[in-house]
């Protein structure tokens, strides 16, 4: 590509990104498309010649765009959020041009220490003491593998690496029946086995993980002759917002040595308020603490923070140093590929440096304290509502609810939030309680407003008469 032909696409990229997301409130939230619709559009082998850019992106726009679920759109409440901030959006801009591979100080140094001073930064935002140091991973899902490596590593006296894991005993590792399935994959790929992780029961208004129960377990473990390795613990775990007790959880780790990693993916961002941090008290006690500022914050995916109590143990799990990878002559830098599983690292700290500057920590924390606000506003008005039951309490601005409108509650639940879905005003997931379906409510979207707090309120009532009427 030409230089002026890269800088005409260059300009005419960012002004349709800036026309997308003007746009965004009247689309529908999901993609209206079924499957196949877009692979029948795309040709089946790939051009022999170039083709002309005009031609490359009005296949985009006429192709592409109408199997998008717009995740950035206002009332997007699905799942948890992925925002991009449009600060982080140009940050990203830059880092596309840029192109570094960012793998270790040599290759960008300026990348490396950007990264250490900003993921200091948001540790003190979350009040995190010092002591804790930081690096970025792609997601929360590689950050709890590292994790899980780490307390395997710790465990097996360094050995796991090393002779592998049938050379050892089995290795256990304890998580409540609300933490992520991210956890059961990490279990997959350390090694240690699905049914090496042990699940602990949860119980009481946080479903938090019974004490007590994860004690009896480590004991009984170590008598049949079981090496226990590490706890997971989380806070606002994914379907309905659980909290584990930290505090107690680390009490009982520490008790038989064992490494305490906390997944806070998705609620940690909302620690940039004092007033939330009960949720994850104790959380100073812990090895580990992952969250992602892709979710809550702002930042464009991919962006996992993640802390470590000693990153010695992190970097002596991950760490291969063949000579071609080596920075000779300087002492003491950090490179952060030996922190994570992938050698290639992009440039991520970029975003989250303009992202904390443009916006500052009061700026962002106003927008979850509104999300939070507007959240449980909206489960009030349909406690309010015949034929509504708040499931769970709202979590920060989670929460779950049902319609009650028929006698196959779980039936009737899933047809409501399909057609919720299919009208497209809005966007929603179900989940289980307690064996049965409800429906989740989670508000985080950056460019909402109060009135689409109003939109939603209207779609879900609306909808559920609407079902609930006799033919």
């Amino acid at each position: 590509m030409e230089k002026n032909e890269f800088a005409e696409w260059s300009r005419r990229a960012a002004d349709w990104g800036v026309d997308y997301r003007a746009g965004l409130n009247e689309q529908p939230v999901r993609a209206r498309t079924t499957p196949g619709d877009i692979a029948r559009q795309i040709a089946a082998a790939p051009p022999l010649s170039g083709e002309s850019m005009e031609m490359i992106f009005a296949d985009f726009e006429n192709i592409v765009m109408p199997g998008m679920t717009h995740w950035q759109h206002p009332r997007f409440f699905a799942y948890f959020p992925a925002n991009a901030a449009p600060v982080s959006v140009i940050a990203e801009y830059l880092v596309s041009a840029i192109a570094a591979q960012c793998m270790l100080w040599q290759t960008s140094p300026a990348a490396t220490e950007l990264e250490t001073k900003v993921l200091d930064w948001l540790r003190q935002a979350i009040g995190l003491p010092e002591g804790f140091c930081g690096v970025i991973q792609d997601s929360a899902s590689s950050a709890t593998l590292a994790a899980v490596l780490t307390m395997r590593e710790r465990a097996l006296s360094w050995n796991g690496n090393k002779a592998g894991l049938a050379a050892n005993p089995a290795v256990r590792v304890y998580a409540s029946t609300q933490v992520h399935t991210s956890i059961d994959r990490a279990i997959w790929v350390s090694g240690i086995g699905e049914q090496n992780l042990v699940r602990i029961p949860s119980s009481g208004p946080l479903k938090s993980m019974d004490v007590a129960a994860l004690e009896a377990a480590i004991l009984a473990d170590k008598s049949a002759g079981l090496l226990p390795a590490g706890v997971i613990a989380c806070t606002g775990g994914t379907s309905i917002g659980a909290c584990d007790n930290i505090a107690e959880v680390a009490r009982v780790a520490r008790a038989h040595g064992l490494y305490v990693h906390v997944d806070a993916a998705w609620a940690g961002s909302a620690m940039i308020c004092e007033e939330f941090r009960p949720l994850w008290a104790g959380v100073e006690q812990a090895d580990s603490v992952v969250f992602n500022p892709h979710k809550w914050l702002g930042a464009q995916f991919d962006c996992s923070a993640h802390f470590i109590r000693n990153p010695t143990d992190l970097v002596k799990t991950l760490a291969i140093q063949p000579e071609y990878l080596k920075t000779h002559g300087r002492d003491g830098i950090v490179n952060y590929s030996e922190w994570s599983v992938p050698l290639g690292r992009r440039f991520r700290a970029l975003k989250l440096w303009f992202l904390l500057r443009y916006h500052g920590l009061e700026g962002l924390r106003a927008v979850i304290r509104n999300h939070v606000r507007w959240s449980q506003g909206l489960a009030e008005r349909l406690r309010k509502e015949p034929g509504f039951e708040i499931v769970t309490e709202p979590v920060l601005s989670l929460f779950s609810f049902r319609h009650t409108g028929s006698a196959d509650r779980d039936g009737h639940n899933i047809a409501l939030v399909n057609a919720i879905n299919e009208d497209g005003r809005i966007y929603l997931t179900q989940t289980r309680v307690d064996g049965a379906i409800a429906i989740r409510f989670q508000a985080g979207s950056f460019e909402m407003t109060e009135a689409d707090i109003g939109i939603a309120f209207e779609a879900i009532t609306e909808i559920a008469r609407r079902l609930s009427k006799p033919d």
